[in-house]
């Protein structure tokens, strides 16, 4: 007689469960894919705009300290910017302020319009997570709950601005948990993820297309100049952190913060004016494209790699993502000099590999990859990923990354026998 009853209470909290993730990946979806998308465009005008009027790089300076009091003065609680979103993740504390997302548009739309070499991956994470954990308040989630919030809202921001739903969802699940995977957030981020791609398209937003015409067979030759590349791409990304992080430490000598992109504005402006080049500043979408088409010059990624993380360092606003594509398929082109692969899967390579090592995320690099250039290069892709997150130190570009990993484990375990010695 009882036997229906309990079959309802076991069946509704099931049911409540599925109703409110998949809720609220639709509100988040939605919601993150529509920002990103009014990002994007905004970005291709402020680009535009720059590239018609170049004496506006003049104004770099200016912008940096707009950026600088803006965020000092406004935005002193959201200034950590991604890493602000890991340590809320680990230790939650307090909702993430809505103003997170127009306080990193707004920056980052400034560093672009006069000149900083930067991404728009952080921006389109922070604002998709800033406006997810919004819901926490709405539905009154606890803690274990919020963390698969912010979560999603990663996953969508980060689907939506590059077009890779699968990769944004594990990128999201990669980066936050290293150590262990929270198996109950993969289909809520998937959803998400899927459902921000599809609203930031739906808005008539196009990503940039790549491709790798030929893909040579995998034999052991070809196995070993692969896993040279990735070496190299893991070294390089280990480069790029830690300039970045030795220009932030040294600019954070300066104690009035709004001073620092100030500063920082009028070294970027005099760099260019003194070498007459422009080539490395903005995301560098131009010379991606190049890359897997024509010779490069073989110096072309680290200069981007200099203009970069000086201008992050600085405290312009934007991300690094796309600063590393620039910087990784710059590399894979110069090194067809003496890697005997095809020079578009030696670009395809590097840009998805430095990625992997910068951010510490080899399965979600390797995804982007098969998402980006198809499933055909996935064996070069996922060993140069493999590779470069192995060699690329312990450091990354998300200070508050919490690391776990035989890679972490290995690097310790040599920190303690240097320490010993």
């Amino acid at each position: 007689m009882n036997q229906p009853n309990i079959q309802n209470k076991v069946k509704s909290p099931l049911l409540v469960y599925i109703l409110k993730w998949v809720s609220l990946s639709i509100f988040v979806g939605i919601l993150s894919g529509t920002a990103s998308a009014f990002f994007l465009v905004s970005l291709d005008w402020v680009t535009n705009l720059r590239e018609s009027n170049l004496w506006i790089i003049a104004l770099l300076p200016l912008g940096g300290l707009i950026i600088g009091l803006a965020y000092h003065y406004w935005g002193a609680d959201v200034v950590k910017g991604n890493n602000q979103l890991l340590e809320e993740f680990h230790n939650t504390k307090q909702v993430i302020p809505l103003k997170m997302a127009p306080m990193i548009l707004f920056g980052t739309l400034i560093t672009h319009l006069f000149g900083g070499s930067a991404g728009r991956e952080g921006t389109a994470v922070q604002m998709g997570a800033a406006i997810s954990d919004q819901f926490s308040k709405i539905y009154k989630l606890e803690p274990k709950d919020r963390q698969i919030l912010i979560i999603i809202g990663i996953s969508a921001g980060f689907a939506s601005v590059f077009g890779t739903p699968i990769a944004g969802a594990v990128f999201a699940l990669e980066v936050l948990i290293l150590k262990k995977f929270r198996f109950d957030a993969i289909l809520p981020s998937l959803l998400a993820a899927l459902i921000a791609d599809y609203t930031c398209t739906a808005w008539n937003v196009s990503h940039t297309q790549y491709n790798i015409p030929y893909v040579p067979a995998m034999n052991t030759e070809n196995v070993f100049w692969a896993v040279l590349a990735g070496i190299i791409f893991g070294l390089s990304a280990m480069i790029f952190s830690k300039t970045t992080h030795f220009w932030s430490d040294l600019f954070k000598k300066i104690s009035y913060a709004p001073i620092r992109p100030f500063i920082g504005g009028i070294i970027i402006a005099a760099v260019i004016w003194i070498t007459g080049s422009y080539k490395y500043i903005g995301l560098g979408i131009p010379i991606i494209e190049s890359a897997f088409k024509t010779d490069l010059n073989s110096y072309d990624f680290l200069l981007k790699l200099l203009f970069t993380s000086f201008t992050i360092g600085a405290g312009f606003k934007g991300g690094e993502v796309t600063p590393l594509f620039f910087i990784g398929a710059a590399l894979g082109n110069s090194l067809v000099w003496f890697i005997p692969l095809p020079l578009a899967l030696l670009a395809g390579m590097g840009l998805v590999a430095i990625f992997a090592g910068a951010s510490n995320t080899p399965i979600a690099s390797t995804i982007l990859g098969i998402e980006l250039f198809g499933v055909e290069s996935m064996y070069f892709i996922g060993i140069a990923c493999a590779l470069s997150y192995l060699f690329s130190g312990s450091t990354g570009i998300y200070t508050s990354q919490i690391k776990g990993g035989l890679k972490h484990l290995i690097y310790d375990w040599l920190k303690s026998q240097r320490l010993r010695n």
